[in-house]
């Protein structure tokens, strides 16, 4: 082999060994570095619906449109709730004259007991002052038993009025109750009426507006969605070989898909759990375990959460739920140490 065979032999060996090192290089890389191009931009969303049913009679937001908190999004007919609560005044003002009247009744009852404890004293001065006079003498026995049977018949009615009194108070008590509830009823039909129009919960876009004036909307249907403008977070589903780079806190680049807008954040959370789809729930509570096995193992991807920083926002950036991205994290450097399981 002469000279120049065996340079090009070294030539090529070189060439395949620095080609075998990179692809190694670049093998780990994939598998094993802290980076996903499978993230998702995703955002609260809240499903808006009336708290009371009727007529829709006004619509005041578009598909798309931006709200803030407390904008009237769609308005429910309020003339059965106005009658209602009109009715729920009377009920209330029957309720307050059921109150006057059991405190007239408690007053005259009193009264009453009070005139009756005093006929039941003279009476019973009366029968013991014909007691202590000799029978025969100057009283006869039958005015004694008169005078005696007076002073039970007294006491008797003294007892009966304090009965009657506190039936009374007892009747006051029912018409306080009755009117506490009617005060309730009173709150209960303006919370109603105030219901009738629907409030933007929280600043975001509406979506998905389908209601027009008209439609009948029921209580606690949805009638449309309102995405918080506030909310807006990151999900990076991560391949569990690279779980043990990542950690809470760590640093975060994100590239959206469009336009190749780059976002700053940091790792919020890890998902504790995903479904074990080769291991479903038997009728008997036992494991079902699938027999087939393949070869070749794709690795599970684990939900990661994202919070995006919103002073580094890039100025006329547009964010929508369901946007794709590429997700680069950044392990710090603060802490070299082996990186422990995170309970």
């Amino acid at each position: 082999m002469n000279k120049t065979s065996l340079l090009r032999f070294l030539i090529t060996a070189c060439v395949v060994l620095v080609a075998a090192l990179l692809g190694h290089v670049l093998w780990k890389h994939y598998l094993y570095s802290p980076w996903t191009r499978d993230g998702r931009v995703r955002a609260d969303v809240v499903k808006v619906a009336p708290d009371v049913a009727g007529l829709v009679t006004e619509v005041r937001v578009a598909d798309n449109q931006f709200v803030h908190r407390g904008d009237v999004l769609l308005a429910i007919d309020p003339s059965r709730y106005r009658l209602a609560l009109a009715q729920a005044h009377a009920n209330l003002g029957a309720a307050g004259a059921s109150v006057h009247a059991a405190e007239a009744n408690i007053a005259a009852a009193t009264a009453a007991m009070a005139a009756r404890k005093t006929d039941y004293a003279m009476y019973r001065a009366q029968a013991r002052r014909r007691m202590q006079v000799p029978a025969g003498s100057v009283v006869s026995s039958e005015t004694r038993d008169n005078a005696v049977a007076a002073a039970e018949a007294a006491e008797a009615a003294w007892h009966q009025s304090e009965a009657a009194l506190k039936q009374a108070q007892a009747a006051h008590d029912q018409a306080l109750s009755a009117q506490a509830q009617a005060q309730v009823a009173v709150q209960n039909a303006e919370l109603n009426l105030e219901r009738t129009q629907v409030r933007a919960p929280v600043d975001g876009y509406a979506t998905n507006v389908q209601v027009r004036v008209g439609d009948f909307a029921n209580a606690g249907a949805q009638q449309l969605a309102l995405v918080d403008s506030h909310s807006y977070y990151i999900y990076g589903y991560f391949e569990e070989t690279k779980l043990p780079q990542l950690r809470m806190g760590d640093p975060v680049d994100v590239r959206l898909m469009a336009g190749g807008i780059e976002l700053k954040g940091h790792i919020d959370s890890i998902a504790r759990g995903i479904t074990d789809r080769d291991n479903p729930g038997s009728p008997d509570q036992l494991p079902n375990v699938n027999p087939t096995f393949n070869w070749v193992r794709l690795a599970q991807r684990i939900p990661v959460r994202i919070d995006i920083d919103p002073d580094r926002m890039p100025a006329g950036s547009v964010l929508v739920a369901g946007m794709t991205a590429t997700i680069t994290v950044h392990p710090r450097d603060d802490d070299r140490s082996p990186r422990r399981a995170q309970p």
